[in-house]
């Protein structure tokens, strides 16, 4: 992936601290809705109520989309990132460990709240994309770069996400 392209993802996911997530519900549709996330490189992490829908979504199907981004009177000044990836609800108390470490870090207060519960009922979901949209209005509208990300399973060994940039819409 080339440096300012990447720079750009990376700003995008330190600037916003929530997202939308797009689940697939038992019907079929999908179901979209507002949380808070925290990230480790292109590696998404969420915290949702263990029986809720969401959680139960990505049990059944871990297909998610993921939109980034905020509103602008300025079209020309919309930025953003869209994904799609395959989330998880994690198991393992390495994982768990893991996930509450970056949204800890990135929501201190989400301390206090679990404290009262320790947890209990919580989900905490692992999100790793596999393709993200770079959107970028800056550069004319409806601009997007759509980058392909190497498999989970290669990425994992890897220090970086390796990726490459497949195309640019104008």
């Amino acid at each position: 992936m080339d440096t300012p392209t990447e720079r750009f993802i990376w700003k995008q996911l330190q600037r916003h601290r929530v997202m939308t997530l797009a689940t697939i519900r038992p019907d079929g549709f999908p179901q979209a809705t507002i949380v808070a996330f925290a990230h480790a490189g292109f590696t998404l992490f969420v915290a949702v109520d263990g029986n809720g829908q969401k959680a139960r979504n990505i049990r059944r199907n871990g297909k998610v989309s993921v939109a980034i981004g905020r509103d602008h009177a300025d079209w020309g000044k919309i930025t953003g990132l869209s994904l799609a990836g395959h989330a998880r609800v994690l198991r393992r108390a390495d994982g768990i460990e893991r996930a509450k470490t970056f949204l800890m870090a990135r929501f201190p207060g989400m301390k206090a709240l679990g404290a009262a519960d320790q947890f209990e009922g919580w989900a905490f979901i692992e999100i790793v994309p596999f393709v993200i949209s770079v959107v970028d209005y800056t550069k004319g509208f409806g601009h997007t770069e759509l980058i392909e990300l190497t498999p989970p399973a290669k990425r994992r060994a890897q220090p970086r996400a390796a990726a490459k940039t497949t195309q640019a819409v104008r």
